[in-house]
C-alpha cells in the first residue's frame, strides 16, 4: 500500500511541476501579448492623429481655429492652435479635468486609465493612459514635473476654463 501512495504522490508532485512550467509560460506570454496591444494602441492612435493633421488645412496654423476638426476626435491639437479644452475630445477633456483636480501634487498614469473608465490594474491599460498624457505634453496642454507626474502649466492652474465638461 505504502509503494502505490508513494507513486501516487510521485505522480502528483510530476503533475504539479509541469503545471507550474506551464503557467509561468502563460504568464509570460501575457506579458508579451499586453505589450503588442500597447504598442499597436499607441501605433493606431498616432495613426489617426497623422491623418487627421494632414485633412486639416494650411491656414490653421496661422490661428485658432472656432470650428470643430473634421476627422477622428482622438486628435489632440496643438494649444496655441486650440481655442480651449473645449477642442479636445470628450476623453482627453477628461484627463484635462483629472489633472486639474490634481492640482500641483500631479497625476499618475492609474488615475486618467480610472477616469477613463478602463481597469487601472491592467498595465497595458495604464501605459495606454500614460500615452495620452505624454501626447498632451508634446502639444502644450500639460507638462511633467516630474517622470511619471503631470500638471497644468502654471498658466493654466489657475485658468477656470479647465473643468470637467470644457466650461460650457
Amino acid at each position: 500500500m505504502r509503494a502505490v501512495l508513494e507513486t501516487r504522490r510521485k505522480v502528483a508532485a510530476v503533475r504539479v511541476e509541469e503545471l507550474e512550467a506551464e503557467l509561468e509560460r502563460l504568464r509570460a506570454d501575457l506579458v508579451d501579448a499586453e505589450e503588442v496591444l500597447r504598442l499597436r494602441t499607441i501605433g493606431l492612435e498616432q495613426y489617426l492623429e497623422a491623418l487627421a493633421e494632414e485633412e486639416q488645412p494650411a491656414e490653421t496654423v496661422v490661428g485658432p481655429s472656432r470650428r470643430k476638426p473634421v476627422g477622428p476626435r482622438r486628435a489632440v491639437p496643438h494649444r496655441q492652435n486650440a481655442a480651449g479644452v473645449e477642442d479636445l475630445s470628450v476623453d482627453y477633456q477628461a484627463v484635462m479635468a483629472a489633472a486639474a483636480e490634481a492640482g500641483g501634487d500631479g497625476l499618475g498614469a492609474r488615475r486618467p486609465a480610472v477616469v477613463l473608465g478602463w481597469d487601472s490594474a491592467s498595465a497595458s491599460r495604464v501605459e495606454g493612459a500614460r500615452a495620452r498624457l505624454k501626447r498632451l505634453v508634446e502639444r502644450g496642454w500639460l507638462v511633467e514635473t516630474k517622470p511619471g507626474r503631470f500638471t497644468l502649466p502654471a498658466e493654466q492652474r489657475t485658468d477656470e476654463a479647465v473643468r470637467p465638461g470644457g466650461g460650457s
